[in-house]
């Protein structure tokens, strides 16, 4: 018998979240497999980022589980709203160094392999050229590639980011999707975006979560979305939700 070639990082049963007395998220069942690239899209509102602060543990659910299987699991995180003085004198490096997160020693600063950590994070997002530059001096999109090396540098087996194309233009949103598709390769990616057009080009698995309570988990294969048998999507809903006629 040949091995099961998938593993589950994170398995998700039954959960259960609402802020007051109103519910957002109800009796959510979700794999994330080792290797997914995974999109977690709907509407603005609809329980997204929601789901996305209950796997990072910055809230706890308020029934069901979320469990994290195998060896310990490090996820590096990029936030929606990156709010970045840009007259604020800190180069590019120093915001990645940032991502160590209390290493830092006041006196000294960051040591050598700290240093060449960051150097290779930006390497790995292509922005070592860049990394004396002060951030106010970098496009959108150079900005999100540093605040992705910077989640890098925690060496993370998935990295979640959460809206990442905001406010960043069509050619810009293409090369960060290339970029984390190249990153997928060595890591599990989760995206939480609003943007289904171009997301569905490079994701493999998408969970679609309403506010009205639906959630739907599919499988891409050969730029089509199979379902996973406890959804109830089909690909005429697929079609309306891109804007084209089945």
């Amino acid at each position: 018998m040949l091995p099961n070639k998938t593993m589950t990082l994170i398995d998700i049963k039954n959960l259960s979240f609402g802020y007051n007395d109103e519910r957002v998220l109800e009796n959510i069942d979700l794999k994330i497999e080792k290797d997914d690239f995974m999109a977690i899209i709907g509407p603005n509102g609809g329980g997204k980022s929601t789901l996305l602060k209950l796997i990072l543990g910055i809230l706890k659910p308020q029934a069901g589980t979320i469990d994290f299987i195998g060896d310990p699991i490090t996820i590096g995180y990029v936030p929606q709203n990156i709010n970045i003085n840009t007259n604020f004198p800190v180069t590019a490096i120093e915001v990645v160094l940032m991502g160590h997160g209390g290493t830092k020693r006041p006196i000294f600063g960051y040591s050598k392999n700290e240093t060449m950590c960051a150097m290779q994070a930006l390497r790995e997002v292509g922005m070592e050229e860049y990394a004396s530059s002060r951030i106010g001096s970098l496009s959108g999109g150079q900005r999100q590639r540093v605040m992705i090396a910077r989640a890098l540098c925690s060496h993370p087996s998935i990295v979640i980011l959460d809206e990442p194309t905001s406010n960043i233009d069509t050619n810009g949103q293409k090369q960060i999707y290339g970029l984390l598709k190249e990153l997928n390769k060595t890591m599990t990616i989760i995206v939480v975006s609003h943007d289904i057009s171009i997301t569905i080009e490079y994701a493999n698995k998408v969970a679609y979560i309403n506010r009205t309570l639906s959630f739907h988990d599919m499988k891409q294969t050969k730029n089509k979305f199979s379902l996973h048998p406890q959804g109830h999507f089909c690909e005429v809903e697929l079609l309306q939700l891109l804007g084209k006629n089945p």
